[in-house]
């Protein structure tokens, strides 16, 4: 039998017939941050091109579910997937901590 008639019909070009490219981790955890990102009101929303309003919770859940990623897939991660996941989830927190804090104001209305 030739090697093509054992490939699984889920592999390479079967996601290009259907007009998905595969993802690799990088892009996921990335999304993943564009997403928090969108949640602390820091980019526009990609579906209405919109700036919204902080929502917290919505952030925080997105950090959470980045580390869970990190968590479960500690040791199955190249070195460099592992410091983008690292690099990530440090800033996305540092961003929480700073979004959490209450606005200073030089003169309070």
């Amino acid at each position: 039998m030739a090697d093509h008639e054992h490939e699984h019909p889920h592999d390479h070009d079967h996601d290009h017939e259907h007009g998905t490219e595969t993802i690799s981790f990088a892009a996921f955890v990335l999304s993943l941050a564009h997403t928090a990102a969108v949640h602390f009101g820091d980019i526009p929303d990609p579906m209405s091109g919109q700036m919204s309003e902080a929502n917290l919770p919505a952030a925080q859940q997105m950090i959470d579910i980045l580390s869970l990623l990190e968590a479960k897939t500690r040791g199955n991660l190249s070195a460099e997937e592992r410091q983008l996941l690292e690099q990530i989830l440090y800033e996305l927190r540092l961003r929480f901590v700073e979004a959490s804090k209450p606005q200073s104001r030089i003169i309070t209305p």
